[in-house]
């Protein structure tokens, strides 16, 4: 049995992810879906998009999403990062005990990799909720009370 990824596009590689609007606004077209799409925007080591890939197509209210499916494309791409993104068509931005999980998991699975999770974006009709901004990431500068970066060099997985 052979592996389709569902769908993925190609985006203009001068583009700069230096925050979360900068990743939503590459995501966004996905905002009216009435099932979840789990996407992966995959960055190359200066931040510049590679490629959007939609990983997973689920139901209105989850999708399956397993570490090798979010990866795979990322080590093809041989990108240094990615932003995974989902919507939620219920049009609340609530974080669930599985999107944390599984942003955990995904964090674990990029350290062994050599690809860093820059960040989790949930968005729904009308806006967007950035796991990072909200608290559910981690970087060295917070731990040592520096000036924060959201996308900076130093940003590390809970």
């Amino acid at each position: 049995m052979k592996y389709q990824i569902v769908s993925e596009r190609r985006v203009n590689n001068n583009a700069v992810i230096k925050t979360s609007d900068d990743a939503y606004e590459l995501v966004k077209r996905y905002k009216n879906e009435e099932k979840e799409h789990f996407i992966v925007i995959t960055l190359n080591n200066n931040h510049n998009p590679i490629s959007v890939i939609i990983v997973s197509i689920g139901l209105v209210n989850r999708t399956i999403v397993h570490p090798r499916e979010v990866f795979i494309r990322a080590i093809k791409d041989m990108a240094s990062g990615i932003i995974v993104c989902h919507n939620h068509p219920s049009g609340s931005l609530e974080v669930s005990q599985e999107d944390i999980e599984i942003t955990e998991r995904l964090c674990s699975a990029g350290k062994i990799l050599g690809i860093k999770v820059v960040d989790h974006l949930i968005f729904t009709k009308n806006e967007y909720k950035s796991l990072r901004k909200n608290g559910y990431f981690q970087n060295e500068e917070e731990k040592n009370d520096k000036p924060k970066t959201i996308y900076g060099e130093n940003s590390i997985c809970i």
